[in-house]
């Protein structure tokens, strides 16, 4: 039974990654925009670049530093860290405590 409750964590774990992906690839359908810090004097034109899914990385002596991102992106980036860390409490806690089984779970929820 351990084998099953383990892959069915696994297969949670990978469609939620698989998800991800596929969210982070649909985004990236045009060019980065890519801005010296400098342009920061002028940040309204900067900020008109910004939009969900296109963030615009500032460089700083030809180097990636920043990045501004659209306030739903990094909403969506924050919940996907906290659901990533989140499984990693489970997995760790059924590693070190032992995994329930399906048939247990049902029962306590009755159904």
């Amino acid at each position: 039974m351990l084998s099953r409750r383990f892959g069915l964590f696994n297969a949670v774990e990978l469609i939620v990654k698989f998800a991800y992906t596929l969210s982070e690839r649909s985004r990236r359908t045009e060019l980065p925009s890519i801005k010296p810090v400098s342009d920061l004097r002028n940040y309204t034109e900067v900020l008109k670049d910004i939009t969900v899914g296109n963030p615009v990385f500032l460089t700083r002596d030809g180097r990636e530093k920043y990045v501004l991102l659209d306030m739903a992106d990094y909403e969506k980036t924050q919940a996907g860290i906290k659901l990533m860390t989140e499984l990693a409490k489970g997995r760790k806690s059924g590693e070190e405590q032992g995994w329930e089984t399906i048939e247990s779970i049902e029962a306590a929820l009755g159904i």
